[in-house]
């Protein structure tokens, strides 16, 4: 599909194709806004099914990071990298040096960082060849114990949020007895099933790795269901943490979760599933909203990182979501064109 027609082509500044024969890399690079400062978002690997899939998600990813950042208060732009492959069996670090000189060759625009199949190490590897890498750790940092990884402060964002989506519906302040269903179970899913165990809520998962849902089980009691099984049951709470696009004509009818909150970009398949979710009595807690924790972690980071600063800023995430919440039932609006709204009232050229 030519790139200006695409349904997901949102006045993006830069879609770049990225090829390297030798390692085998295949990928995309899309900046969608530096109106507040360079694209910052994650490279992604993935074995996406065609070019099209792979375009899809980039697009759709580096336009949430504009709106994420936005949101967050923070002086940054949106962009987005994928690399098409099996991470587990395709990646080299021949492969993300490629990719690295590609992210080089936009003179700082876009800033990457760790994703879905890419970690840390890979973007240790990419600073080898460019400067334009976000989340890394100096040696000073290596020594008080940060890694650089955003996870955790991602899956405590959500957690946060999860508090201010339980405080708004449910009129309650602690989670304990909550039924929480987690999708996906990365460093994210697995991080915010220990922030809801830690709460005493009661927890069911699932995920395409069964180590990792075995891990939940072991350490947090958690019941393990089929992955098509999750969206299904009779939860307080939804937490989509895997990829995107779950909340679709198919789920969204049968969902019985009273709050969907989770940690997955792109959770809406098409925008208007926003309205058919707050049709059927569901609170969505907006995905760039709520799992904006990585990337206020990132802009932290330095010799100066201050742990209480960032604390503070993720506990802003709440406060964000329960405006949201708010206006959207003063308005009956969905949650999701609200918190559109507010972001784009801070990047969109005056």
């Amino acid at each position: 599909m030519p790139l200006f027609e695409h349904p997901e082509f949102d006045h993006h500044e830069t879609v770049s194709y990225c090829h390297d024969a030798a390692s085998g890399l295949r990928g995309i690079i899309a900046v969608h806004s530096t109106h507040l400062g360079a694209g910052l978002g994650g490279c992604r690997m993935w074995p996406y099914r065609s070019e099209d899939e792979a375009l899809t998600d980039v697009l759709r990813l580096s336009r949430g990071m504009t709106y994420k950042a936005a949101l967050a208060g923070l002086p940054q732009g949106g962009g987005k990298s994928v690399i098409i492959g099996d991470p587990r069996k395709d990646k080299t670090p021949e492969l993300i040096r490629a990719m690295a000189r590609a992210i080089e060759r936009l003179n700082g625009a876009y800033v990457v960082a760790e994703d879905s199949g890419t970690s840390v190490a890979d973007m240790r590897v990419m600073a080898e060849v460019t400067r334009h890498v976000g989340g890394l750790a100096d040696a000073a940092a290596q020594a008080a114990g940060r890694t650089g990884d955003p996870s955790p402060a991602t899956a405590l964002g959500v957690f946060i949020g999860i508090q201010a989506a339980v405080r708004h519906q449910f009129g309650r302040d602690d989670l304990k007895g909550l039924r929480v269903a987690v999708q996906g179970l990365g460093n994210v899913g697995y991080r915010l099933c220990r922030h809801l165990h830690e709460a005493g809520a009661q927890l069911w998962v699932t995920d395409l790795y069964l180590p990792a849902v075995e891990r939940c089980v072991n350490e947090f009691g958690a019941t393990a269901v089929a992955m098509d099984q999750i969206a299904l049951l009779d939860v307080d709470v939804y937490a989509p943490c895997a990829l995107g696009a779950v909340l679709d004509d198919a789920t969204i009818p049968a969902i019985r979760a009273r709050v969907v909150a989770g940690a997955a970009n792109n959770q809406l398949a098409l925008p208007r599933h926003d309205h058919a979710l707050r049709e059927r009595g569901i609170l969505y807690a907006p995905d760039y909203c709520i799992n904006a924790g990585g990337i206020i972690d990132i802009y932290y980071e330095g010799p100066d990182y201050d742990p209480a600063a960032v604390d503070a800023h993720l506990r802003r995430i709440g406060t964000t979501l329960s405006e949201i919440f708010s206006t959207a039932d003063a308005e009956n609006r969905p949650t999701g064109e609200i918190a559109d709204r507010m972001a784009e009232a801070r990047f969109r050229p005056q």
